[in-house]
């Protein structure tokens, strides 16, 4: 397999306890994400990585792969790369590309996770693929639930915030956006995450990939136009089951 999907799953969330078994017009989430992802042609193959049974049962039972992982991770990205290991291991094979996925992201959609994964095929300088996306609205601008990120001209991450930043939109207007949680990385770099101690700017924001820019490792962005909305609260959860039915 040169490519996969990881999508990360945990019932135990903080805001929205469960969130993953929600249903979004009758069907649990972390389906509608699987389902949406493996209709990626540029995936060998798509698995879900847990530690709650619940997810893993539900995911055997409509005929897709699932893999335990430990219940200590405080992180998605070292949930993934803790499933990368086993995986490998189960099918004795070494993979290039890996694309994350997170399971509360039910709007994703196969041209997402291209244009994830095309620029680490055709940049062997690139390790770390994070898509961009638009901030919508003030609201969104404005809530910790939109990590807001800022960015070189070159697309080169330079910070990830929940706070809204930067200060004067209209000066930066260019070069801020929001995270849409579809991250591709090369397999030395996912694994080398699990690697790195948790970081202070980490541990403040509760973003995953401040752990790599505080070590040195670029992350660059890829553009998307396509329209998504994570799921954070219950709220959330009815507005993108009013997006999907449009």
């Amino acid at each position: 397999m040169k490519s996969i999907a990881i999508i990360p799953a945990r019932m135990n969330s903080s805001r929205f306890p469960g969130k993953p078994m929600a249903k979004i017009n009758g069907m649990p989430m972390v389906e509608i994400v699987y389902e949406n992802v493996k209709k990626c042609k540029m995936l060998d193959e798509v698995f879900v990585a847990t530690c709650d049974h619940i997810i893993y049962e539900h995911i055997l039972k409509i005929g897709g792969k699932a893999i335990m992982t430990s219940n200590k991770h405080n992180r998605c990205t070292s949930r993934c790369a803790e499933a990368l290991k086993k995986i490998e291991k189960i099918y004795n094979k070494k993979i290039k590309i890996i694309s994350m996925v997170q399971g509360d992201e039910p709007m994703i959609n196969s041209k997402m996770i291209n244009q994830s994964i095309a620029p680490l095929i055709n940049d062997k300088s690139k390790n770390i693929i994070n898509l961009l996306g638009k901030i919508e609205n003030k609201n969104e601008f404005m809530s910790k639930n939109s990590i807001k990120v800022t960015y070189d001209r070159n697309l080169k991450a330079l910070y990830f915030s929940r706070e809204p930043i930067p200060y004067d939109i209209g000066i930066h207007k260019k070069y801020y956006g929001k995270q849409v949680c579809v991250i591709s990385f090369r397999r030395e770099f996912l694994l080398k995450y699990q690697a790195l101690k948790t970081t202070e700017y980490e541990k403040s924001e509760s973003i995953d990939m401040l752990r790599f820019l505080e070590n040195g490792i670029d992350v660059h962005f890829a553009r998307t136009n396509e329209t998504s909305h994570a799921v954070d609260t219950p709220l959330d959860l009815k507005k993108v089951e009013k997006l999907i039915k449009k």
